[in-house]
């Protein structure tokens, strides 16, 4: 269900609000998409999958262009203002961090190519852990980010901002795992140093679905949270205003 549009006296632009809507709900799941598929391709040494993850992000930078173009086009067409004219922005923002975890999901899968294409020395399974469970734990939280910005559910979007802490942590658990590895077998330092790359590329996933969190503050409560502390946004949330 969209509540961004509900109760607005001009259907046209209730119409043209919700285009932008779907949009916003069809980039996600190329998104969502795009991370599943770069970690199946992880697990099953798939070259293929990783390609097809690599020439799918160009669905998601097409996506990204027409939302801004409509977004263009609308503000050209209705000059929003006040409450109109921050749906728009958010829309605009969150379709930007999207695009970002598009990119960032196709990083991943250069790591696939990068193991286990042609002659490459393939890693340790054990090296890929930490990468497979993370890539599970961020893409829900994209998931959850956006269903907050469909359903406006403040609880859910503070939620997915706490989690983000839980990301941070299970990085920094990550590489102090690597780094024992290493000091086991250093025939694997090259290994390390991708799979580096790739958790820092979930962490940054699960920085964006943050990012969506807190835009949807900015469009429930008119408060830019972006810079906030999660106290900060905690209280903003709270506040009856």
């Amino acid at each position: 269900m969209n509540k961004m549009t509900d109760g607005h006296i001009v259907s046209s632009y209730n119409k043209d609000l919700n285009h932008l809507h779907q949009l916003v709900i069809e980039i996600k799941d190329l998104a969502c998409k795009q991370i599943l598929e770069a970690a199946q391709s992880l697990i099953e040494e798939d070259v293929e999958t990783a390609n097809k993850v690599i020439l799918g992000d160009r669905a998601i930078d097409e996506l990204d262009i027409k939302a801004d173009e409509e977004i263009i086009r609308l503000i050209a067409k209705r000059q929003p203002v006040a409450r109109d004219l921050r749906e728009i922005m958010t829309i605009a923002k969150v379709v930007s961090d999207l695009e970002r975890i598009g990119d960032q999901a196709r990083r991943l899968a250069h790591l696939t190519i990068r193991f286990y294409d042609g002659d490459a020395n393939p890693p340790n399974h054990h090296l890929l852990d930490d990468l497979i469970k993370m890539t599970g734990f961020v893409n829900l939280m994209v998931e959850d980010a956006v269903s907050a910005f469909d359903e406006l559910d403040l609880t859910m979007a503070l939620d997915v901002i706490r989690r983000d802490g839980a990301v941070s942590d299970d990085f920094r658990s990550a590489l102090r795992r690597l780094s024992t590895y290493i000091m086991e077998d250093s025939r694997s330092v090259g290994h390390m140093v991708d799979v580096v790359l790739g958790l820092r590329a979930l962490e940054r996933i699960g920085g964006h679905a943050k990012n969506i969190s807190r835009h949807v503050v900015f469009l429930v409560k008119g408060k830019d949270v972006r810079h906030e502390t999660l106290e900060q946004v905690e209280a903003e949330i709270a506040s009856r205003h």
